[in-house]
């Protein structure tokens, strides 16, 4: 039976079987039934279940349940009944049968579709598995770094020259998954789960070869990348050398502590997942301490948490970190919540430099309003256990966080590449090291100046994205003699979370270069989530996100902590 059909069937049958949950429930037998059986052949297209594992897929199937509970019966139909969806406990209440009915149906989807997959398989035999063949590899393309740069560009790449197997793509990154950094600050805030904004890059890119290891070195003459496995064996059993024709610099960016030793060793770091994990351990933990405190002077350096930095990173932390204190008080009743006390310090006269002033001010006073306070035009001198100290006065404090200021990854600084200030790779309009054939540079670690407006590039994931997509066509317009490329996007805007259900939006207006959207509340907070949820790679990763949001509305926040802090 050809393979595309058999999906199909598989997926419409069991769909159609599954669906009798939602009769059952919704009591609509034609919608349902039709609504079910297209569910069923797009579940098993998009996410076909593994072969022989029963409960995973059972799982599985049950967690779709909970998102399409939320979109089609919470949203979706009061929408098309001309009503504004309702997410008040009454309600709740009322859509609960719903809410069984549509688990229930991904339960039986996940369990009905894996014994028809097995059945089909044991009457029609496995589906052929295409033969690739035997090509010797003539071009290698390396690719250093694994988040949204390096990812991205695999991906493109991989689209470019999937008819080509005389070329090679590798990627190298210290961690073998993508982590998703818009969504870190609700991890830290215990809103998400940790696994859940990590994508594998194994799963996900499937022509390109990847190796995890640390690039120690790269000989630019010789034309090798030198990898450090930390594996537990002697140099050279862990030296491993990866040959490269073409080389992609995407290794992102480092915290930048400006030089002051105390504070990178007291401080929290915010760049990677188990930075959010430590904080979000690290808050249980004074809370923990507080509560069987005596002295109020302790309680309160306790009870203090400071951010440094007022960008997106430093108040989206903010945000989260005062909204996971403050719902994790019920548990601690001899705490109150005037003995908290979240403080941002910046080193400007206002927040968020990205956006307007107006937008600004509006996040600034929302978070005030919220319990944030606000330290501005103040620096972060020093640090020591217990105290952190400013250029005007000091803080009593047992956590600080650190979000003020990134640098590029310190691997370029031992090549012999031209840099700016910052220690960024210089690359000229295509993206490519000037007087470097091969050499590649985008991302955190390059220096990319728009071709359009002649101005440096910021440093975010939505220009990361579009200059991947740019450097696989030049690559491929390389390989093959054509003329490349030069860089242009025009920024589609920013989005900030500042707390729950609160969001500050500033959206570039389509064919104009100056107007923009500026707006802020529960809209921009669902905009944000929109957006953030629809760019997060992989439909499994997608619905988990989605489940632990829909948890979130009836539970409290998580107070078990997974590692010890102590």
């Amino acid at each position: 039976m050809n393979r595309s059909l058999r999906g199909r069937s598989i997926g419409l049958l069991s769909g159609a079987i599954a669906s009798t949950a939602l009769i059952a429930t919704l009591h609509d037998g034609p919608w349902s039934l039709l609504l079910g059986s297209a569910i069923g052949v797009a579940y098993f297209g998009s996410l076909r279940p593994t072969r022989r594992a029963y409960a995973d897929n059972l799982m599985a199937g049950g967690s779709l349940g909970v998102p399409l509970w939320c979109l089609i019966s919470v949203i979706a139909v009061p929408l098309l009944s001309r009503q504004m969806p309702e997410w008040n406990a009454e309600q709740m209440r009322e859509h609960f049968p719903a809410l069984v009915g549509w688990v229930v149906y991904g339960a039986l989807l996940g369990i009905i579709s894996q014994g028809l997959q097995d059945g089909a398989e044991y009457f029609f035999g496995p589906e052929p598995a295409p033969k690739a063949p035997a090509v010797s590899v003539s071009k290698r393309i390396v690719i250093l770094g694994g988040g949204f740069a390096g990812m991205h560009a695999a991906e493109c790449l991989e689209e470019t020259l999937r008819g080509d197997a005389s070329i090679s793509l590798t990627l190298v990154n210290e961690t073998n998954a993508l982590l998703f950094t818009p969504m870190l600050a609700e991890v830290a805030g215990s809103s998400l789960e940790p696994s859940h904004i990590s994508t594998p890059l194994r799963s996900t890119l499937r022509r390109t070869d990847f190796i995890r290891g640390v690039v120690a070195d790269v000989d630019l003459e010789k034309r090798l990348v030198i990898l450090r496995h930390d594996s537990g064996l002697d140099e050279a059993s862990s030296r491993r050398e990866v040959p490269y024709d073409q080389l992609v610099f995407a290794l992102g960016s480092i915290s930048n502590y400006l030089g002051m030793t105390n504070i990178e060793k007291f401080a929290f770091n915010f760049k990677s997942l188990l930075d959010a994990i430590r904080i979000r351990n690290h808050i249980i933990e004074m809370f923990e301490r507080a509560d069987v405190e005596s002295d109020p002077v302790l309680r309160s350096s306790l009870l203090t948490f400071v951010i440094a930095g007022g960008g997106f990173a430093g108040v989206e932390l903010a945000g989260a970190l005062n909204d996971f204190a403050h719902g994790i008080l019920a548990d601690y009743p001899r705490l109150r919540a005037n003995e908290l006390s979240i403080v941002l310090v910046h080193s400007r006269d206002r927040v968020l430099p990205e956006l307007s002033e107006s937008l600004a001010r509006y996040a600034q006073e929302k978070m005030q309003l919220r319990g944030v306070s606000f330290r501005l035009n103040t620096r972060i001198v020093d640090a020591r256990p217990g105290v952190v100290r400013l250029s005007e006065g000091e803080i009593h404090t047992e956590t600080l966080v650190w979000t003020a200021g990134t640098a590029p990854s310190p691997l370029l600084k031992s090549l012999p590449l031209e840099k700016d200030k910052r220690g960024a790779l210089l690359v000229d309009g295509t993206l490519a090291v000037p007087g470097r054939p091969g050499l590649w540079a985008i991302g955190d670690c390059a220096a990319v100046t728009d071709a359009a407006t002649g101005h440096l590039c910021p440093p975010t994931a939505q220009f990361a994205l579009r200059e991947a997509e740019v450097l696989a066509s030049n690559i491929q317009a390389q390989l093959d003699g054509r003329s490349r490329r030069r860089f242009h996007f025009h920024s589609l805007g920013a989005l900030c979370v500042v707390g729950h259900q609160t969001a500050c939006a500033e959206l570039s207006v389509p064919f104009t270069r100056s107007r923009c959207l500026r707006f802020s509340g529960l809209f921009a907070w669902l905009l944000w989530r929109g957006i953030y949820l629809a760019k997060l790679p992989g439909l499994e990763r997608k619905i988990r996100v989605l489940m632990d949001w829909t948890i979130e509305l009836f539970f409290p926040r998580d107070i078990v902590q997974t590692i010890d802090v102590r």
